[in-house]
Order: C-alpha cells, then structure tokens, then sequence
C-alpha cells in the first residue's frame, strides 16, 4: 500500500474514541482504524523501513492488570523503530494530529550510568548539547523526564548540569492539523525530520 497521508478519519476516531473509551464503540468503528489508522501507519513505516529499519507499531489495546484508568484502547496510534534499548525513532496519530520524534525514552541502571558518562565527559558532553542546539533552532521541542537537582555523584555546579539532570531525552516535533499530514508530503516530512534526529539517535546509541 503506498502512503497518501492519514485521512481526517483518523483524527475523528480518536476524538470519538477520548468520548467513548468502550468495547461496544470499538467493536462498531474497528474498520474505520484498520483503515484510517493502522493501514496508513505501517504503509508510512514500511516506506521509511529501507533507511531507518522495521517499525513496531503498536498495539491499539492498553495494558490494564495495574492501572488505575481501566479504559481498554490506547488514544494514539504510534510507531516505533528501535536500535538500542528504549531508543530510536517515533511517528504517532492520534486526535491532536501527528508528532515525530526520537531519543530515549527509558534509561535506568547501567544504562543511565553509561548515558550520564557520557553526558558529564567534556567532548561527548559538548557534542550532545550542540546536537540538541541545533535541533532546537530547527524547530524541535527538546523533552523528557528530568531531576529536580543534580544526580548522585556530581556536582550541581557541573557546567551540564542540566544535561546530567535529565534521565530521558527526546527532540520532539508536532505537526497537529496541518494540511500535509492528510497527505503523501507527510513521508518527505517525517523522513527529512528523522534524518535530522540522526544526531541524537547515533550519540545515544554509541553510549
């Protein structure tokens, strides 16, 4: 199937969906996200697949055992291809619109230990701050979970303070209802946008 954008479909069925989070309104519109939802997700992943690699995309089903939000249906559609643990590249659907991003999204243990390293090392540390820079003068939202002080075993005064206080990093970037996401010029976009992400994608795997 070749990419044409997610239809305006896709967006309504996830306002319905925020409205009525239920089995019985699932299982009467389950043909409107297979075909206005799913279908334009992996046909958008599967054209990014030869440069970027297979996409995961996600189940539409959320994980309730433990929750308190005992709703069944997640409220986006979202995509995901990784290369190291947690870390990658990020395409999602869902009422708002479309976002892009990429980054890490979950770093504990060793993991973390090896990206704070990194981070507090004077030559890598310099090079993921203009990396992130760069994308923040390109129009990326720079996010993620941060601490509210300095991590154990460094110094608040630490010159990247701010870099070591963050325990997730992401460049993200919303397109929200503008006219190209209902289209192919959406593939050029998030393809230019993931090559812009490179970057960040490549330190954080090298860590």
């Amino acid at each position: 199937m070749e990419f044409t954008g997610f239809p305006v479909a896709a967006l309504d069925f996830y306002d319905d969906l925020e409205v009525d989070n239920t089995k019985s309104f699932w299982d009467a519109h389950k043909a409107v996200y297979d075909e206005a939802v799913r279908a334009p997700m992996v046909a958008l992943t599967d054209a990014l697949a030869q440069e970027f690699g297979e996409a995961k995309v996600f189940r539409p089903y959320r994980d309730v055992r433990f929750a308190k939000d005992k709703t069944p249906y997640k409220t986006h559609q979202g995509a995901f291809v990784g290369v190291a643990p947690a870390t990658g590249w990020y395409v999602e659907v869902s009422a708002p619109g479309v976002r892009v991003g990429a980054g890490i999204y979950e770093a504990s243990g060793a993991r973390l230990a090896a990206i704070r390293e990194a981070m507090a090392d004077q030559k890598a540390g310099a090079r993921l701050k203009r990396i992130l820079g760069d994308l923040e003068r390109g129009g990326f939202e720079i996010a993620g979970e941060r601490l509210k002080s300095a991590p154990r075993g460094y110094d608040k005064d630490h010159p990247r303070i701010e870099l070591l206080r963050m325990k997730t990093v992401l460049g993200m970037k919303r397109y929200g209802f503008e006219p190209f996401v209902h289209s192919a010029e959406l593939l050029d976009r998030v393809r230019d946008d993931w090559r812009r992400l490179r970057p960040l994608v490549t330190w954080l795997e090298e860590c």
